[in-house]
Formats: structure tokens, sequence, C-alpha cells
């Protein structure tokens, strides 16, 4: 068997490997539990009808922001068995899924309805499936109210603003620089990133307990969002001379995956 075949094979219990790269044991686990791992259709936790209390009409209480240090095709993850694993953690509201342009790197942008539930999440469930299958990754948590009016003036989707265009791509910034987001001249940052090419929002982050200056950005297309990381970040950073860090994703890659995890980026269809 070559080690495409074998990358893909299903056990006698239909778990592939690569459902083992995605969700670890713990994962496994509840597929193989719940039947989703037979070909079952989910139906709770990611109906809404069923569970009022997911989805995007929640406001956050806190993101998390995910990559693992790996490189598959997005069209090889098995997202329709990862989300009901995913969305029943506790506290869970949304996910945007991630896929690296470029590296192929997996990851997700997160909003769980508190602070608890979001550090639930990055000790507990996701470093467990990753330690499974020995996956360096990168997690991020930080607190949604802090810069809920900052990211309101940008048009975040994530504070109930509707979406009228399907996002291009998504950049993830994050600065080597610590201020507390209320002494942070963001109304004078927003006008300047109004004039932004392309940019239909932002949800400004500020990392927990590092007080980091960052953003969860989404622009029209794949180009305008990397010229905004490689060539106007780049600058911003400077002026504070600090180090930085820029990651793109091409969002129509995971279209489908994150409006199954109810993020609040794409129109109503």
């Amino acid at each position: 068997m070559t080690s495409q075949r074998r990358e893909t094979a299903l056990n006698d219990r239909g778990v592939s490997r690569r459902d083992v790269l995605a969700t670890g044991a713990a994962g496994v686990v509840a597929l193989l539990t719940s039947g989703l791992a037979r070909g079952a259709t989910p139906t709770c936790p990611l109906d809404n009808a069923k569970n009022p209390l997911l989805g995007a009409n929640r406001s956050p209480g806190a993101f998390v922001y995910t990559e693992v240090q790996n490189s598959v095709p997005f069209s090889e993850i098995p997202w329709e068995k990862r989300n009901p694993v995913i969305a029943a953690n506790d506290g869970f509201i949304s996910k945007t899924w991630l896929s690296g342009l470029g590296n192929d790197s997996v990851g997700g942008f997160y909003s769980f309805d508190s602070v608890e539930h979001a550090l639930k999440y990055v000790n507990g469930f996701f470093p467990e499936a990753q330690r499974r299958f020995g996956n360096a990754h990168t997690s991020r948590v930080f607190d949604a109210s802090i810069s809920r009016q900052a990211s309101t003036d940008l048009h975040s989707a994530h504070y109930g603003v509707k979406p009228e265009t399907k996002p291009g791509a998504f950049v993830y910034t994050e600065v080597q620089f610590s201020m507390p987001f209320s002494e942070f001249a963001w109304k004078e940052r927003n006008r300047a990133l109004k004039q932004t090419p392309g940019l239909l929002g932002k949800t400004w982050l500020s990392g927990l307990y590092t007080q980091t200056l960052g953003g969860f950005d989404v622009f029209d297309t794949v180009e305008n969002a990397r010229r905004f990381a490689i060539e106007s970040f780049p600058k911003t950073a400077k002026k504070l001379n600090a180090a930085f860090m820029t990651r793109v994703f091409a969002a129509a890659t995971t279209e489908a995956a994150s409006r199954a995890m109810h993020s609040p980026f794409y129109p109503e269809a």
C-alpha cells in the first residue's frame, strides 16, 4: 500500500488517519460514539433549531486563534465529521476555518461565550487532539469585550454587522507589543484602516494576559489581503519598533466548512 493510500485508508471502525490528524483520539472517540464515522448524518449540536444556544446571535465573550504546524490541503480535511465534535465544546459559538495561503496549514478563528470556555478549549480539547498525533500548534485567546466598540466601528461581523459581500481572504495580525486596549488610540487607527483597499471588516484583538495588539481582518480579494500583510502592516509595526506576525488565508477554500460552523463572515445564502 502506498503512503498516500495509507494516509486515507479506513480501519474497521471507519476512522481514517486523517480523522486522527484533525481531531486526535478524543475527537475520534466522539466520532465513533456518535456514529458519524459510519456515515450518519449529524444533527445537534450544529442544528440551531434544536440548539438555540449555538450560533452568531450570541455575543462573543472571547476569541480564539489556532494554527497547526502541518501541511494538508483543505480539500482533504473531513470537516463534515470534525464540525460536530468541535461545536460540542462548552461555550462554542462559531468557527471560521483557515487554510494557510502557500503552506496549507490548518487552523481556525473561533468565538466563545466566555474567556473561561475559550481557555478550556485551548488548554484541553485542542492540545490533546494535536498531542495524540504529534502536531505542534499555536493558540491565542482574546477578551472580546475589551475591543467591542473598536471592532464594531470597523464593521466586525462578530458584533452583528451583516456582511454584504463574500470575503476573499482573511488576515491575522499580532504585534509583539503590550498595551492595554483602553489606552490604544483605536479611533485614529480606524480612520486610517478605513482607507485600506479591499478591507471589508476588522475584529480587533487584545491578547489575554499579554495585552498584545492584533486583529482578524476580512478582505475582498487575496491580492488586497497580501498587499496589506506584506506591504502595509509591516510599516505600522515598524513605528512601534516591534516584531510582528501576519498570516493570510484564502476564504473561498473554507467557505462551506465555515458556513456550517456559523462563521459570521458570509452573507446569508
